[in-house]
């Protein structure tokens, strides 16, 4: 019976429309309405388009990108619901259809008027409209709401590195004042602390101090209310002094780059905060990328829920204006219900591998950047997780993974990443008999220690983590070595490990900052073990052998001689239950 009734509806409004159209060809008047609504949705589309492309070539859409991007998706539906709303109270008002000749013939107290039907077909195109613009208006004022999140993080981040290498005019100590502590530290005697505490160069010193556990001293007060809005201002101006240098030509480049490219030259704001977040806050040069360089890095990303958001939304908005129309959803989904059975049983493992995605995204499992080992044995940067399937990339650049998205959950996976990020780098060494191993290991901690200060990245950086980062002794702010220590460390670790053939067996350890930062490391401790080794003949054998001339009686006697000494060895140690003793 459901189904009869939804045929009979659907029939009814079809014999509805019908009839309207034959009311709309009788009358002129709504005709010139039509063509005139038609008409208009073309050129406000035409105009839009223009002036979208104009918006993309302003300033402000680098400077207020969110801004720029309601304008684009408000505009638009403004004027085509302004539009189709005039065209529907001219219709209205002037009573096109009050005609005896144009009205409906059957017109039941269960049926529309061809007004009100057409009047309802204006409305829907209204909420559609309106349903598409809330579907994208939404997602920026999320992302906007999201920016200002990461905003509040940097100001943290700021704070903590006592201001940004590209700040002027050292804002931080004009928005903040080091209180210094009530006693000396325990690495520094009160006669000490009291000496620099008379002096500004001392004072900065102990500013810049670290405990032998990593721990600053003295505490930071704000004596800016509004110190989070000046902080503001001040990364926007640096914004505004790379935008000019851009447009200008005064860049890496040396040419003027241009605005509103298909291939990016000049980041917006956002971006320009994102890559100096990833970059650890260093400034951004202006030009020193190439055009589209992060559309390139950024494209292969998966889609967010927000990017996904306005799908679901006009979804909604359709399904609701089928309902309004008179269409009965429930027996809609019955109709659809067996299909969408079969389908999932069809798409049984593509479902699968949906749900470890949406478990990998909500948990935070693994992460587009991280370094994981594959049960396979496979080692490499997390490069993109889809809804279907993971790549997987190798550190150097010579091989994808492809995997169904579904393993990351379902089989076992080291994350070299996650929580944890520091990673011994060891070098195994093997020096003369002749040495002294007492001699050798204290030379491999003074090995270790150099490299610990010296090994650094491209950016001055120290690969190896530490207590106390080495550039606080020389009044230096900290690289960020000595930060999110989670566990007790000692280092370096120095270990005699055996008696080998011809040498005896050293192993140095450090612990790096993260995965791959150890090849570096371990490199730099061979480059400083060898000057060290040479300054102290430390020296490193090669094998040796002992040939004899085949005498075992004289042999024989030779080992005889220390016969009762290895005796009393042996009564007085035993053997270790090496050959006797119970297996329970």
């Amino acid at each position: 019976m459901a189904d009869e009734d939804v045929i009979e509806a659907v029939a009814g409004q079809v014999g509805e429309l019908g009839t309207l159209s034959q009311l709309v060809t009788s009358s002129e008047s709504l005709q010139i309405s039509l063509i005139v609504l038609i008409a208009g949705l073309v050129g406000i589309t035409v105009v839009y388009r223009k002036f979208s492309n104009w918006i993309k070539s302003q300033k402000f859409r680098y400077t207020r990108p969110h801004l720029s991007r309601f304008v684009r998706v408000a505009v638009l539906p403004f004027f085509a619901i302004a539009l189709i709303s005039s065209t529907n109270a001219y219709i209205q008002t002037f009573e096109l259809f009050d005609n005896p000749s144009t009205v409906m013939a059957a017109n039941s107290s269960e049926s529309m008027t061809a007004a009100e039907t057409f009047a309802k077909i204006l409305n829907t195109i209204n909420i559609l409209v309106i349903g598409y613009t809330i579907a994208h208006l939404i997602p920026i004022f999320l992302e906007k709401r999201e920016k200002m999140i990461l905003e509040k993080q940097d100001f943290e981040s700021w704070k903590e590195l006592r201001g940004f290498k590209d700040d002027e005019d050292d804002l931080f100590h004009k928005l903040f004042k080091w209180n210094p502590p009530l006693h000396s530290p325990d690495d520094l005697t009160e006669q000490e602390f009291e000496e620099k505490m008379k002096t500004e160069e001392g004072r900065k010193f102990l500013e810049c101090f670290h405990t032998a556990k990593g721990l600053p001293i003295g505490s930071y007060e704000e004596i800016d209310d509004n110190g989070f809005e000046k902080w503001k201002r001040s990364e926007r101006a640096k914004y505004v002094k790379y935008f000019q240098n851009c447009i200008s030509g005064n860049n890496e480049s040396g040419k003027k780059l241009r605005l509103g490219q298909e291939i990016e030259e000049i980041y917006p704001i956002d971006i320009w905060r994102e890559e100096k977040r990833m970059g650890g806050f260093e400034p951004i040069i202006p030009g020193f990328r190439p055009p589209g360089y992060a559309f390139k890095k950024r494209k292969d990303l998966p889609k967010s829920v927000r990017q996904i958001l306005p799908v679901g939304i006009f979804v909604g908005v359709i399904l609701g204006i089928v309902s309004w129309w008179g269409v009965d959803l429930f027996v809609l989904a019955t109709a659809t219900g067996g299909f969408a059975i079969g389908l999932g049983l069809a798409l049984q493992e593509t479902m699968q591998n949906w749900f470890a995605y949406i478990m990998i995204r909500k948990d935070k499992i693994v992460m587009e950047g991280e370094r994981i080992q594959l049960e396979t044995g496979y080692n490499g940067y997390v490069h993109k997780i889809t809804s279907r399937v993971t790549y997987i990339r190798n550190a150097f650049n010579e091989s994808f993974a492809v995997i169904p998205t579904r393993h990351l959950v379902n089989s076992q996976i080291i994350n070299y990443s996650k929580e944890i990020k520091m990673v011994p780098a060891g070098v195994d060494v093997g020096v003369s008999y002749l040495n002294n191993p007492k001699s050798v290991a204290s030379i491999l901690v003074k090995i270790g220690r150099r490299v610990m200060t010296e090994s650094i990245d491209s950016k001055g950086k120290h690969l190896v983590v530490q207590k106390r980062c080495p550039y606080l002794d020389h009044n230096k702010p900290s690289c960020g070595c000595d930060k999110g220590i989670t566990v007790d460390i000692e280092q370096p670790l120095v270990r005699f490990n055996k008696f080998n053939d011809s040498s005896l067996d050293f192993t140095i350890y450090l612990y790096v900052r993260d995965y791959g930062s150890q090849f570096k490391v371990e490199t730099d401790i061979r480059m400083v073990m060898y000057e060290e080794f040479k300054k102290y003949d430390i020296r490193i054998p090669w094998p040796i052998r002992t040939v004899y001339q085949g005498d075992e009686v004289r042999e024989a006697r030779e080992i005889a001689k220390l016969n009762d000494e290895r005796k009393k060895v042996i009564d007085e140690f035993g053997t270790g239950d090496v050959l006797g003793g119970s297996d329970e």
